[in-house]
């Protein structure tokens, strides 16, 4: 019989004791685990093999967040969930804008961590099978729904996973307005905990990294955003 391939998870967190626990839950759940202490060693274990991180926010030396910035500027897009004492919205915006894809606050139960990790692993899946248009140039941006990449004349714009999804639901739906909810349910999906002020930090920076082209995507006051194909 075929050996099933099981999901490897990567956590980082400083506490060993959160690690160890972390650790023996997910095994329990079916993955494939492995733990690190520091953001400079898990840079080092990180490898294609892994599709998710588990990642503390407040550690010695790089920081979660600068992790996180160091792999998306890298253009690695793999899923990442932040594990943090630090819960304001402030915070949690400030991870999201990092290309998180989820946040966990500390102290959490291992229940709603498992909950996470499923919601943003099927998320990933569901976009992954989805059937798009190949590319869609309008003037000099171009949008390549199988490589996920965009591009404004030769210069490739660096998007997270969800940016490119909101940008992608916008354009291929131009002129039709959707609610900050209607966002929500599109791209997030399951992730619970997700807020409407959520959206307007993505739009915020996805609108600042078009440039010129951030006016093709606008708002209409108490309905919501769309795109302006012309």
């Amino acid at each position: 019989m075929a050996q099933v391939h099981k999901k490897k998870i990567l956590v980082v967190d400083d506490d060993r004791d959160i690690c160890e626990i972390l650790s023996f839950n997910l095994k329990h759940e079916g993955y494939e685990v492995d733990t690190v202490h520091s953001a400079e060693d898990a840079l080092k274990k990180l490898s294609s093999e892994h599709c998710l991180i588990l990642l503390d926010v407040m550690m010695g030396g790089m920081s979660g967040y600068q992790m996180a910035e160091k792999l998306r500027s890298d253009g690695n897009n793999i899923n990442i969930i932040f594990l943090t004492a630090k819960d304001t919205e402030n915070d949690m915006l400030t991870g999201f804008s990092v290309g998180a894809d989820d946040y966990v606050s500390k102290p959490f139960s291992l229940k709603e961590v498992s909950a996470r990790v499923k919601a943003v692993l099927k998320r990933n899946a569901e976009s992954a099978k989805e059937t798009e248009q190949s590319l869609l140039a309008i003037d000099n941006l171009q949008i390549n729904f199988q490589s996920k990449e965009v591009k404004i004349g030769e210069e490739i714009i660096p998007l997270t996973k969800t940016e490119f999804e909101i940008l992608a639901l916008l354009v291929q739906n131009p002129s039709r307005v959707y609610s900050r909810q209607n966002i929500i349910n599109q791209v997030w999906k399951d992730t619970v905990y997700i807020t409407e002020r959520t959206v307007d930090v993505h739009i915020t920076r996805l609108r600042k990294k078009l440039g010129a082209k951030g006016s093709l995507i606008s708002s209409r006051a108490g309905f919501g955003y769309k795109f302006n194909e012309f």
